[in-house]
């Protein structure tokens, strides 16, 4: 690395978190002009990383090293070292990423002196000190850790960079994104499927195309959906991260549970309803944009398709 102030930034994920770390990304990039600004991601986020242009270089965290695992552990403490970083921004604050805290040294994997850090790694330079920092949300956090740091000036996560061809999806205007899936273990962040499937019919009714996000884990759950809306596009595993986010500056408006698209599709602009339960607090990570709105009941199955589709008029009037 030539420049003579190195930078790193731990985000390992997940999707909404990664998305939500970009802008305190950006204002460590300003803060640090012409330093060398290294990310430490996961494999999932490379493309992204790469795409937004903040990161001279993008380093992957793959293989998780449990402190037991010595060879592992070596490896990546010999990696984080070659960096030569002057200063860390630990924008994971995990248990996992403040333990890499430790590898800079000294100590059995660690030599010399340890770089400045920004996070909550016990005994680190510029500690994110609020004791109820776990109780606000991950926008405002990563902005106060970033102030303690001595960076005054965080934006909002700006996704203008994606850009890319999704004609050969072929999907006319007007079109709705519909992300029914989520975490596979935590099924009451779901809204049942055959409401999905109401809403879609509706949709399509209006003259609006139901257009179907997920990973390949969902495609049972897009295959009912389409199989019982007929009028639905099923892109189910056909996206990557760049193009949900070219999808949703052109739709009229997505519906959602509270999983890591809607993060990308409300940042990009979309008008989004997203649907919490009780299984998720969006006082902590409800989804950020210009025109969000948050459906939450105890229980999902509870909530009615004549509710969302209420709230979906509210905030985009497309018919």
């Amino acid at each position: 690395m030539a420049s003579s102030e190195n930078i790193l930034i731990i985000k390992l994920g997940a999707l909404g978190d990664f998305v939500q770390a970009l802008g305190p990304a950006k204002a460590i990039r300003d803060h640090h002009a012409g330093a060398t600004i290294v990310l430490l991601t996961t494999k999932p986020y490379v493309a992204l990383a790469e795409a937004s242009g903040l990161f001279d270089e993008v380093w992957t965290d793959d293989h998780k090293p449990k402190a037991w695992q010595i060879g592992k552990v070596r490896g990546l403490s010999k990696l984080l070292k070659s960096g030569h970083f002057t200063r860390v921004y630990d924008l994971q604050t995990s248990d996992r990423s403040s333990f890499y805290y430790r590898l800079f040294g000294p100590g059995p994997f660690g030599m010399g002196k340890k770089p400045e850090w920004s996070g909550i790694a016990r005994g680190c330079s510029h500690p994110h000190a609020n004791p109820k920092r776990d109780d606000m949300h991950t926008i405002e956090r990563q902005a106060e850790q970033l102030k303690m740091a001595g960076i005054e000036n965080v934006p909002m996560p700006d996704l203008s960079f994606a850009t890319k061809d999704v004609s050969q999806f072929g999907i006319e205007k007007p079109f709705a994104l519909l992300v029914p899936g989520g975490a596979p273990h935590r099924p009451a962040k779901r809204w049942p499927v055959e409401k999905f499937v109401g809403l879609a019919n509706h949709l399509f009714s209006e003259g609006i195309t139901p257009v179907l996000l997920g990973a390949r884990a969902e495609q049972a759950i897009m295959g009912v959906i389409e199989r019982e809306a007929p009028g639905s596009v099923n892109l189910c595993a056909k996206t990557d991260f760049v193009d949900i986010a070219v999808l949703a500056r052109g739709a009229a408006l997505a519906v959602g549970n509270d999983t890591g698209p809607m993060h990308m599709i409300s940042l990009a602009g979309c008008p989004s309803v997203v649907l919490y339960s009780y299984d998720s607090n969006p006082e902590l990570c409800a989804q950020r944009g210009p025109k969000v709105e948050i459906l939450r009941k105890p229980n999902l199955e509870d909530l009615g398709e004549t509710e969302v589709w209420n709230a979906a008029r509210r905030i985009a009037p497309v018919s």
